[in-house]
């Protein structure tokens, strides 16, 4: 049975952070206390056999629940919501990892940027060329597009990112569909081969649990993981500075060297900043929700509203990335934000296998159309950088 239960133990204070799992709870290594998924207490070895103590010890806990292969815990006001039901948390037929960061600073850093569609151009693209340049090693060009508008609309889930590049039009998926910021911490882009979800949840004021969750579904039926591998994207090198020769590395190192928490007061904003104003008017106006004692967003109640929450999400703009097919593995995964997952080759060879299949006339799974949410559809805000 998950549970999630404060990290002292109310006997004498000792870390339950290295307490023994067992079928019924988790056991306490300084005497041996055991407390369930429910923080009430149902052994104390060393009292009386007949002691009612523990009947009256209780520790602090929380709702858990298992998704997608992570494991998410509830930690606000009863009655507590459903588990909202993001699309690349229940897709089948896919295969999923995860990367994990614990990052000194504001998770509000972290969201600000994926508002800012216009640093991909400069951080991942010009400044990627730089970096690598340095290392005397070739990578395949990203990036390389300039910006020609930049447009942002609410939604029912949050904000949704829009773009337009030099050599693209508004028919582009880019445009057109663009893809979101749910409210209130989490990105969703699609990328090479695959999709993923960014989740930032705040530790504290000053910290941020980075959440890299990668969904690759190649075409063809896959047995469902038995679980779901979990690791560490490292941000620094071992001299201290910023790993900066990948894309959420940079990303991190924008975000972290910012400070603890950014003097927004020193800030100079511009046109294009028109998403960070946007997003931090939504947070507010949600905060001032919450006051009044009402549901911000993203609070799902209706078990009929939460089977499959479809996100939109636009396929990867070609001219955009300028990335060609036959690149090789190795300069694609240069660069590539899950370059420090397990299952690069095991993800490979799946769509590698789809390729074949699809080469000797056999059909792939049908593509999962995502929900179409217009121009304008409710506030709508842009800004053209280049005429």
């Amino acid at each position: 049975t998950l549970g999630l239960i404060d990290e002292p133990c109310p006997h004498r204070r000792v870390s339950l952070e290295y307490g023994i799992p067992e079928v019924e709870g988790l056991r306490c290594p300084y005497h041996g206390w055991l407390f369930n998924h429910e923080g009430r207490c149902t052994e104390q070895p060393a009292e009386p056999w007949n002691s009612t103590f523990k009947e009256r010890i209780t520790t602090k806990a929380y709702p858990v629940q298992a998704l997608g292969g992570l494991i998410f815990a509830y930690l606000g006001p009863q009655p507590a919501p459903l588990l909202p039901r993001y699309d690349l948390f229940v897709w089948d037929n896919v295969v999923r990892q995860a990367g994990v960061t614990l990052l000194p600073c504001s998770y509000l850093q972290c969201m600000e940027n994926s508002m800012d569609p216009v640093h991909a151009e400069w951080l991942h693209g010009y400044y990627m060329d730089y970096v690598w340049s340095r290392k005397g090693q070739p990578i395949a060009p990203r990036f390389r597009a300039r910006h020609k508008k930049i447009g942002f609309d609410r939604f029912d889930h949050g904000i949704i990112k829009r773009r337009v590049v030099e050599g693209g039009t508004e028919e582009d998926h880019a445009w057109s569909v663009g893809h979101p910021v749910v409210f209130p911490y989490t990105l969703k882009v699609s990328g090479t081969g695959g999709y993923n979800f960014q989740i930032r949840v705040p530790v504290d004021d000053t910290h941020t649990l980075h959440w890299y969750y990668s969904v690759y579904r190649p075409g063809i039926p896959i047995s469902p993981q038995t679980s779901v591998p979990v690791y560490d994207i490292p941000f620094r090198e071992p001299s201290g500075g910023f790993l900066t020769d990948f894309i959420i590395g940079q990303d991190m190192f924008a975000w972290v060297s910012q400070g603890a928490v950014t003097d927004r007061e020193r800030e100079h904003l511009g046109q294009s900043d028109i998403g960070v104003i946007m997003y931090r008017e939504l947070l507010k106006a949600q905060l001032e929700v919450g006051a009044r004692g009402e549901d911000p967003m993203e609070v799902y109640r209706d078990p009929a509203q939460n089977r499959c929450i479809v996100l939109p999400q636009e396929e990867a703009l070609r001219v955009f990335f300028e990335r060609e097919r036959e690149m090789s593995a190795r300069m694609r995964y240069q660069g590539a934000s899950d370059k420090h997952g397990p299952l690069r080759s095991m993800v490979t060879g799946l769509f590698a296998e789809a390729e074949a299949r699809l080469a000797g006339g056999e059909p792939l799974l049908p593509p999962i159309e995502p929900p179409g949410y217009p121009v304008g559809y409710m506030e709508h805000r842009s800004a053209v950088l280049i005429p």
